[in-house]
C-alpha cells in the first residue's frame, strides 16, 4: 500500500518510543515513568469527571488547566499553552518557531524526537556536540541560529545546566527562541519559567508525565511570552482544537492541588537515584552526574548491549541506544526500591 503514499512520507525516519511489553512480572525501566502512582487526589477528579458530560466537548484552551499552573508558578494565565503531551508541544514549538532560513541548534546526544520534528517540517538543523563528560556547554550555541532547544536536564545523559547558564545562554540569543524542555526539571533542578517574565524569546516546556505520574493520561504545557503562546494557539487551532480531553484537564489541575503528594514522591524517587548511583558505583559502573529520574551508566569491562540483553533475560528492561558515542551507555530509570535491588542483584551476576 505504500503506493499511496505521499513522497515525503517513504524518507521519513520515525522517532521509535521506549517499549511497553506486554509480559507480567516484568521489571521495566526503559521509559522513565514515575514508579509511584498518581495522587489519590487525581483519581479521584477523574472519577467525578466520568459524567454524563462527556458528551460534550471539553475546554479547547484547557482553561481551568492554564490556570492551575499559572498559578503554581506566578505567571500570567496568557503565558500558559496546554497539549496533548509535551511531545506535540514541541511539534507545535519547531514548527511554530524553527521554520527559518538558519539552523535551529540542538545537542548531538539529546531527545531523539528532535531531529524527527526537523525531518517533518523540512526544517534545517546543527547538532552541537556535548563535551568530553557529555555536558552541554552554552559556548558552544554563540553561532548564528534561526533557534535552539535543550532539554534540562538533557536526555539520555540526565546532566543538568545552571538556572544562570540558562540565563546567559537567552541573553546571548536575543534574536531568536530559545526552548528549554523541562521534562525532567523536578527531580533535581530549577524551572526556568521565572526567566520568561524577563526574556521575551523564551519558552519552558514541561510535562506531567515524569514528576506528576500522568504518562497515561497526555498532558504537557509552555510558558513564555504572550505573542509566543498565540503562535502555540495559531498553530493548534490550525490542527486540533480540542486536544485535551476532559478527563486530562480535571486529573493535571489536580495534581497542581496536592503539592503535599508530589513532594512526597519527588523526593523518594531522588533518594532512590542517590541509593542507585552508589550501588550501581560500587559495582564499578561509572554513572553520569544525573538531575533527572533515570541514570546514564557504562561499564568499561561490559558491553552495554548484552548487558542489557542479560537482563531482559531476567525480566529487568532498560534502555540501550546503539547510537555513535553513546553505544556503551545504559539508561536506567529509577525504581521503586524493590524493583532497584532486583536491578543490582541481577547486574551483580552480569559482571
Amino acid at each position: 500500500m505504500s503506493r499511496f503514499w505521499s513522497d515525503f512520507v517513504h524518507s521519513l525516519e520515525p522517532y521509535v518510543p521506549g517499549e511497553q511489553p506486554r509480559g507480567h512480572n516484568l521489571v521495566k525501566l526503559n521509559t522513565n515513568e514515575n514508579p509511584y502512582g498518581p495522587s489519590p487526589k487525581v483519581l479521584e477528579a477523574i472519577r467525578m469527571a466520568t459524567t454524563e458530560r462527556l458528551r460534550l466537548y471539553p475546554v479547547p484552551d484547557g482553561g481551568p488547566l492554564k490556570q492551575a499552573i499559572a498559578d503554581y508558578h506566578k505567571v500570567p494565565a496568557e503565558s500558559v499553552f496546554v497539549g496533548n503531551g509535551s511531545d506535540e508541544v514541541l511539534a507545535h514549538v519547531f514548527n511554530a518557531f524553527f521554520k527559518h532560513e538558519k539552523p535551529v541548534l540542538f545537542p548531538d546526544i539529546t531527545y531523539s524526537f528532535y531531529p524527527v520534528y526537523c525531518q517533518l517540517y523540512e526544517i534545517d538543523s546543527i547538532l552541537v556536540p556535548l563535551n568530553a563528560d557529555f555536558a552541554i556547554d552554552i559556548t558552544d550555541y554563540e553561532q548564528d541560529n534561526g533557534g535552539i532547544i535543550l532539554p534540562n536536564p538533557n536526555a539520555p545523559t540526565g546532566c543538568l545546566l545552571s538556572l544562570d547558564d540558562i540565563r546567559r545562554l537567552v541573553e546571548t540569543n536575543r534574536d531568536t527562541v530559545v526552548v528549554i524542555d523541562e521534562a525532567y526539571i523536578d527531580f533535581g533542578g530549577e524551572t526556568a519559567i521565572p526567566l520568561t517574565q524577563r526574556f521575551p524569546n523564551l519558552l519552558v516546556t514541561q510535562t506531567l508525565s515524569k514528576s506528576r505520574s500522568l504518562a497515561g493520561m497526555r498532558i504537557g504545557f509552555a510558558v513564555g511570552h504572550p505573542e509566543l503562546i498565540e503562535a502555540l494557539i495559531r498553530i493548534k487551532d490550525s490542527f486540533n482544537s480540542y486536544p485535551l480531553d476532559s478527563l486530562a484537564i480535571a486529573a493535571g489541575v489536580a495534581a497542581y492541588q496536592d503539592e503535599s503528594y508530589f513532594k512526597q514522591c519527588q523526593q523518594q524517587v531522588i533518594t532512590e537515584r542517590e541509593w542507585l548511583t552508589l550501588s550501581l558505583t560500587e559495582l564499578g559502573f561509572e554513572v553520569l552526574p544525573s538531575a533527572a529520574n533515570f541514570v546514564f551508566v557504562r561499564h568499561r569491562q561490559h558491553d552495554a548491549a548484552i548487558l542489557a540483553m542479560g537482563l531482559r533475560e531476567k525480566g529487568v528492561i532498560v534502555r540501550h541506544f546503539n547510537k555513535p558515542r553513546i553505544d556503551q551507555f545504559l539508561r536506567i530509570s529509577i525504581g521503586n526500591h524493590a524493583e532497584n535491588q532486583l536491578l543490582m542483584s541481577q547486574l551483580d551476576l552480569l559482571v
